[in-house]
């Protein structure tokens, strides 16, 4: 038999790694879970383990990523028949993941994306805040695309309210599972659609923001990248809007999308100094949204929004921005191939998505 090269031997020993952590996690749960029975169950050394994970936290939060991923959604739905049916569909496809009465405690807090006593540390709990601003973003675009359309209608309040809803039918099912009827649930969360929440759009510093600089530097970012909203490849290399966002300010993301001209791209770039742990809890929380969301809304939904991951530095890099870390928000504006523009500091994706070159001087007449 051939040997196995480097990269297929390291797939190999990642996979056993997180097939023996899924079953750890389940037996044990995150507080009990041991890395040396995890070693054990796959077969490895303890090292071989931390190799490929730096900590028992990254391990379970990739096992978290893993099964979302796996879980498919990419299927193309029928169109939803009004805001009230797209909000029942989105609430039954979210509560799949309740766990059954008889499920075990540490087998259901895995089905649930559980993070409680994973992420209680006050940097994950502002990346919490964040992702759940910018999910509540992703409801609310494809919301709004629902009639009655109105004149532009801004439903992120809606949205979260029932990421609220479906979050703390979670919550409760941890402590008391099988409580609650799902499909009570999912009614629940399409009557919301009668509610009139006076969303608006207008956040008062916006009007106080330093306009985008205006600069003529190539634009040369990696070819390709994942778009976590749809989960394929894109390439970055079009016009429009991309804004770089920290994972502790992905919420400014509907700054760009605001102020974007009507049908322009926006990419909104995670930025993250830290892959294994912050990276992936951005990725998991995004990555199983946009699950949910695919099950009842058709890809072109989110046409003009690209959501990526940069936790290599590359895009930040080709965006100028070498420091990226988890409190950026930077943004540039790209027009033929070339960045036209940039912000920096609070209110930057607005400022570049607002941006618009002054028009070029009339050539002078020559005076007799």
């Amino acid at each position: 038999m051939a040997r196995l090269t480097r990269v297929q031997q390291q797939a190999r020993t990642r996979a056993a790694v997180l097939a023996a952590a899924r079953t750890e996690f389940v037996e044990y749960g995150y507080a009990l879970a041991k890395v040396d029975r995890i070693a054990e169950r796959a077969e490895l050394t303890r090292g071989a383990v931390y190799s490929n994970f730096p900590g028992k936290r990254a391990l379970y939060l990739a096992v978290l990523v893993e099964m979302v991923e796996s879980a498919g959604g990419d299927a193309q739905p029928d169109a939803p028949d009004g805001l009230g049916d797209a909000l029942g569909r989105f609430a039954r496809a979210w509560l799949e993941r309740l766990p059954l009465s008889e499920e075990t405690a540490a087998g259901g807090r895995l089905q649930l994306r559980s993070l409680a006593g994973v992420v209680d540390d006050d940097h994950g709990r502002a990346v919490l805040a964040q992702t759940a601003r910018i999910e509540a973003l992703l409801l609310a675009i494809a919301l709004e695309g629902c009639p009655p359309q109105g004149s532009a209608q801004r439903r992120v309040r809606l949205g979260e309210l029932v990421l609220t809803l479906l979050g703390g039918s979670g919550a409760l099912a941890e402590t008391a599972p099988g409580f609650g009827d799902p499909f009570d649930l999912a009614r629940a969360c399409a009557h919301l659609a009668d509610l009139d929440l006076a969303d608006t759009w207008a956040p008062p510093h916006l009007r106080h923001i330093r306009p985008a600089e205006p600069c003529g530097e190539p634009w040369t970012p990696p070819d390709r990248a994942v778009d976590l909203i749809t989960g394929a490849p894109v390439g970055l290399d079009g016009d429009g809007v991309v804004a770089v966002l920290g994972a502790r300010r992905l919420g400014a993301a509907e700054e760009a999308v605001r102020a974007a001209r009507p049908g322009e791209p926006v990419t909104v770039v995670a930025a993250t100094g830290d892959p294994a742990e912050t990276g992936r809890l951005v990725r998991l929380r995004i990555s199983d949204l946009a699950t949910c969301l695919r099950r009842v809304f058709q890809a072109s939904t989110w046409r003009n929004l690209r959501l990526v991951l940069d936790d290599t530095g590359a895009v930040a890099s080709a965006a100028g921005l070498p420091g990226a870390d988890d409190d950026t928000e930077a943004a540039v504006r790209i027009a033929d191939g070339a960045i036209a523009a940039r912000a920096t500091g609070r209110g930057a994706a607005h400022a570049a998505a607002a941006f618009t070159p002054e028009p070029a001087a009339p050539p002078r007449k020559d005076t007799p």
